[in-house]
């Protein structure tokens, strides 16, 4: 089981692969509030996708969040490391996104 400070460090990573890159914030045309709902380690990490790019991220839960990811600290690591696929952990329920279904397609490109 990975740690608080792995997955906050793993959000972190990602937004910044994000800024680096930008065929992939061209991709991710969204303005979105995002949750990362870690659930073995009973937290919450919430933040913005906006412009392509993933900010403010924080800890605690956004309960009015557009974009919601529910997962276990290893499968998150895992999935912005790009070791797990988001469409099989989804069809294998590692990992559960609610979103708009034009989202959820967006969101796929990012990961």
């Amino acid at each position: 089981m990975a740690t608080v400070d792995e997955c906050r460090k793993a959000l972190h990573d990602l937004a910044a692969k994000l800024e680096a890159n930008a065929e992939a914030r061209g991709r991710l045309d969204l303005d979105r509030t995002l949750a990362c709902r870690v659930t073995d380690l009973e937290t919450a990490f919430h933040g913005r996708i906006a412009g392509g790019l993933l900010t403010d991220i924080a800890d605690g839960d956004d309960p009015k969040a557009k974009i919601v990811l529910t997962t276990t600290s290893d499968n998150l690591l895992a999935l912005i490391a790009g070791r797990l696929d988001i469409t099989r952990a989804i069809a294998g329920r590692e990992i559960s996104v609610k979103a708009n279904p034009f989202d959820l397609l967006k969101l796929r490109k990012l990961l």
